[in-house]
């Protein structure tokens, strides 16, 4: 009756849908991800990878492959901050708009790398073949059913148009702004809707590289008269990456942009009318706000731009999609490995909708800033790029925390509270070898504590074997098997000695008990593992 039977088929293979299928298989769940395209991206979009992002291929296995795409050192650009010209040939004159804090030495093990998509689109896609994807380009969904126990799609090949039945315990939408999926699902969006019209302009101009005086910026804004274009240059520079605005209020359409027309604006940016500019490709595009009001619907989940569309300032979409695939992939296979309960599923939403809605809302006060109509609302609003990237608070019934909290705080707090990625600390092995705490989180529920909190340990492994929750124990003490290198990793989250924390696969703190266990210890923890894996507590948490 099927031609295909697989746990889950993602739809959409940009970023987004090749990182759910490669964190999928290293779940050890089987994957088939469909894309019209006929491979993977030439152009080298969304450039800017965010330490976070670093830290989530770095715990499936692929973090040195990541990082080997670098071109020279990047970091440099990202703390050259936003900056804005009249002209590029003006570079003395900038003045600066933004200087993001990105990352840290104490805050993350990674840092943040400028690489386009062209080149680590190849790489995901090649090591999710590897462990096991069936990736199939130049073929696209046609329609989809779903019923308690499963989805059933039909999918149809570009080149022959042969049309083939799949069945799947999941469906991950990951297909893009214009998503098949949700508007088959009937899902609303809601938002501000368009906020401008951009064109992004390929190109090569080797004398800009001379005008800009190896000045370094995340990205370069230059106004002058009859242009308003934003220049990048994480991804490198052959090509360029220039981003000019539109109006189709005033008449103007993509097809008016001729490539003459563009290089006319490269020059008139560059302030040099005969520079030698060669466009390589121009691609029309929409800064819009807009979040569905739902990530899931029965068996089917929306990541990605199919769920939360946002002005590219920041950097956002693509690393936000790419959380949103780390957050859902070790969740569907808790479930179909047995041990997760079905709430757990439901978590996906309540985590990840609240994130993306606060990046568009971000975003957007970032687009305004830039366009220079940002009100002192906006202004007061706005918090630092940290922040959205890396401090984000989950509130969900997985978390032992209030579930009334805002997702962002006006300063970064990575102490070990209860829904937020759990601190990172350098730690020394018994062998003599480093590693991050970061480290010890993929595939297990973790529980940190030192050596006066044996009982913790046992209650927790009493507690998840009785359930089937695989989870591992670490002591961290000076004579344990790992110990704190530099920052004492008790008072980075927030515990004393004889404290415990507990941290979900995907790095995020769980429950944590400030103190030693007491008399209701094993009942309030037992109730937070089975919490966080999704079934019904034992017991109120302890906190």
């Amino acid at each position: 009756m099927y031609d295909v039977r697989i746990p889950v088929l993602i739809v959409g293979g940009g970023p987004v849908g090749l990182s759910t299928a490669l964190f999928s298989e290293r779940h050890g769940v089987g994957t088939m991800l469909l894309e019209k395209r006929d491979g993977t991206s030439t152009l080298p979009r969304a450039p800017g990878m965010q330490a976070r992002t670093l830290e989530m291929f770095r715990a499936a296995g692929l973090g040195k492959d990541i990082r080997a795409l670098e071109i020279g050192d990047s970091h440099p650009y990202f703390e050259g901050g936003i900056i804005q010209v009249e002209t590029f040939s003006g570079i003395d004159d900038a003045v600066l708009l933004e200087a993001p804090s990105l990352d840290g030495p104490t805050v993350s093990p990674e840092r943040v790398m400028g690489c386009g998509q062209d080149r680590y689109e190849r790489v995901l896609a090649a090591k999710a073949r590897e462990l096991g994807s069936d990736i199939r380009f130049s073929t696209r969904l046609v329609e989809f059913t779903q019923d308690d126990a499963g989805v059933t799609a039909v999918a149809e090949e570009t080149a022959t148009g042969k049309r083939i039945t799949i069945r799947a315990d999941y469906l991950v939408a990951a297909d893009g702004a214009n998503s098949t999926v949700r508007k088959l699902l009937g899902v609303e969006r809601h938002g501000r809707g368009t906020v401008f019209n951009a064109l992004s302009i390929y190109f090569r101009a080797p004398e800009l590289e001379v005008l800009l005086k190896d000045r370094k910026f995340i990205l370069c804004y230059a106004s002058a008269p009859g242009t308003l274009m934003g220049l990048s240059r994480l991804h490198g520079c052959n090509p360029w990456l220039a981003a000019p605005i539109y109006f189709p209020e005033k008449g103007e359409e993509p097809e008016d942009f001729t490539d003459e027309r563009c290089v006319d604006i490269v020059r008139t940016a560059a302030g040099k009318a005969d520079m030698d500019v060669e466009v390589v490709a121009k691609i029309p595009w929409e800064g819009a706000q807009l979040v569905a009001e739902t990530f899931r619907r029965g068996r089917v989940f929306l990541a990605g731009d199919a769920a939360h569309v946002h002005p590219p300032a920041g950097g956002f979409g693509a690393n936000t999609g790419i959380h949103d695939a780390h957050n859902l992939s070790w969740k569907i296979a808790a479930v179909l490995n047995g041990w997760g309960g079905e709430a757990l599923l439901d978590t996906y939403h309540a985590e990840r909708h609240a994130v993306g809605s606060a990046m568009a809302a971000q975003a957007l006060v970032r687009n305004r800033i830039r366009h220079g109509y940002a009100t002192e609302e906006d202004k007061a609003a706005m918090v630092d790029d940290i922040i959205v990237t890396l401090g984000y608070r989950y509130s969900s019934t997985a978390i032992s925390a209030p579930a009334d909290r805002p997702v962002l705080t006006p300063e970064l707090q990575l102490v070990g509270e209860p829904g937020t990625r759990a601190p990172h600390v350098w730690l020394e092995r018994e062998d003599g070898g480093t590693i991050s705490t970061i480290d010890l989180f993929w595939d297990h529920y973790v529980l940190l504590t030192d050596a006066s909190g044996t009982a913790w340990t046992q209650a927790a492994e009493k507690a998840a074997g009785e359930l089937g929750i695989p989870l591992r124990t670490h002591v961290l003490d000076a004579v344990g098997e790992l110990r704190s290198k530099g920052r004492d990793w008790l008072q980075a989250y927030g515990i004393e000695a004889g404290g415990a924390v507990l941290v979900r696969p995907d790095a995020i703190v769980a429950w944590r008990s400030t103190g030693r266990a007491g008399a209701s210890a094993a009942a309030g923890l037992a109730g937070a593992i089975a919490r966080a894996a999704g079934h019904t507590p034992l017991a109120t948490a302890v906190r």
